[in-house]
């Protein structure tokens, strides 16, 4: 199972703090499951909020009280009232509601243009420069063919046949796929279903489907199965993925609060070593190189190879011609 990450746990706080505030007295068990955690976490963040306030005073924290079985939250004001938005925010959103509505097979059509009429109503003038913004949602260097019969096999509810590239070990799968749907998220189209080979929802980036058939078979996934909540990122590791060992140098931490990790320990000289998955390595390896050495390619070994090799050559000298 996958550490959480520092930001996953403040983006639950920040909307758990005002949801209880709104509900004084509830049980901890029907708390626990409006906010969809268990009790044990739900107890472990009432725990932490004792730390959270606006300075370092007892009476400038956020109270926490559940020892009757009913939650209460005090002294939390300033993280309890509805947010405002900024004009770039608001501007932002509409613009992201506007490309949202462009998506072809959208099922919440309505929800969205009540949302965005709001919105651009509340904005009055300050929407002004969404009008001048266009997002291209294009084929993102995906053959035109494989995106249609994605989006077949999700209209039509059949099952679909891929060959699909994994970066990580650099070689092609070929898996039976259960359609759920297909969106575009950070500049790419992904195909997400019910994957037979990995007995699990799997989202396929597209680009990295060399081959796309649609199947004369009925591709419903199982009963109870649903498609992720996205949340930050599209990324979700998959046991096809390729196990990285990184070691942090305490100024590099924060990579493990930022990224998914699959495991952390921290050593007594100050640094952490923690494992990820990743099926394309490109970005680690910029990632590590842009660190500076506070972040080391422990495993696999040729990863750790190419890192080395990409850095010498970055500061190897360069020669110029001389006319």
């Amino acid at each position: 199972m996958a550490v959480e990450t520092a930001t996953s746990r403040l983006t639950r706080l920040l909307t758990m703090v005002p949801w209880l505030v709104n509900r004084q007295g509830i049980e901890l068990e029907e708390a626990a499951r409006g906010l969809d955690v268990t009790v044990e976490q739900l107890e472990s963040d009432l725990n932490l909020l004792f730390l959270c306030g606006y300075g370092q005073m007892p009476d400038e924290l956020i109270e926490a009280d559940w020892e009757g079985g009913r939650v209460f939250v005090g002294n939390a004001d300033a993280i309890s009232r509805p947010l405002r938005l900024g004009v770039d925010e608001a501007v932002t959103l509409i613009v992201g509601l506007r490309t949202l509505l462009d998506v072809p097979g959208l099922t919440e059509r309505d929800a969205i243009e009540r949302a965005l009429a709001k919105l651009e109503a509340a904005a009055g003038t300050s929407a002004e420069p969404a009008a001048r913004v266009s997002v291209d949602l294009a084929s993102a260097g995906v053959d035109d063919v494989v995106l249609a019969r994605a989006r077949e096999g999700v209209q039509r509810h059949r099952r679909l046949h891929l060959t699909y590239h994994v970066p990580g070990r650099d070689e092609s799968t070929e898996r039976d796929v259960d359609p759920m749907r297909v969106i575009a998220a950070d500049g790419f189209w992904y195909l997400e279903g019910w994957c037979h080979r990995a007995v699990g929802v799997r989202v396929f980036r597209l680009d990295r489907v060399e081959a796309l058939t649609v199947l004369d078979e009925d591709g419903t996934p199982p009963e109870g199965v649903s498609p992720r909540d996205v949340g930050d990122s599209i990324f979700s590791p998959t046991e096809d993925d390729l196990v990285v060992t990184l070691r942090l140098l305490p100024g590099a931490l924060w990579v493990s609060d930022y990224y998914p990790v699959e495991s952390s320990s921290d050593a007594a000289d100050g640094s952490r070593t923690i494992t990820l998955r990743t099926a394309d390595t490109a970005w680690l390896e910029r990632l590590v190189l842009r660190l500076g050495g506070h972040a080391v390619v422990v495993s696999p070994p040729d990863l750790r190879q190419r890192v080395a090799d990409r850095a010498r050559a970055g500061l190897a000298p360069r020669t110029h011609d001389v006319d």
